[in-house]
């Protein structure tokens, strides 16, 4: 399970956005989004650097990973 923080989201477009970006690195992720503290928490059995990244690269930067 991986937690991070996650800046620019605001609405359900954007938790759709991340949702889709993480679930085209690893489809059966389990991915749950806190909008109010921007916190993202994703149950993957992929590397983080992968998740992050596909996360950056639907623009919305991530500015702290554990």
């Amino acid at each position: 399970m991986y937690q991070l923080q996650v800046e620019n989201m605001s609405c359900s477009h954007c938790v759709g956005a991340v949702t889709k970006a993480v679930q085209a690195v690893d489809a059966a992720a389990r991915v749950e989004i806190d909008l109010a503290s921007k916190q993202v928490r994703i149950d993957s059995s992929t590397a983080l650097p992968a998740l992050t990244a596909a996360i950056v690269q639907a623009g919305y930067p991530v500015s702290a990973a554990s």
